[in-house]
């Protein structure tokens, strides 16, 4: 495996953690019923997750 190949499979493993957290994050606030704090065109904004 080449250094190039390591650097892919070390990417895709970050992204799928990310994408993990994410969705319990999401998960999380529904259950809770709070507010996601985002930030959109430079402003923070809360939302409502659905």
């Amino acid at each position: 495996m080449t250094k190039k190949d390591k650097q892919i499979e070390l990417k895709d493993k970050i992204v799928t953690g990310l994408e993990k957290v994410y969705e319990k994050l999401i998960e999380f606030k529904k259950e809770k019923n709070s507010e996601l704090v985002i930030m959109k065109d430079n402003k923070i904004v809360k939302i409502k997750p659905e």
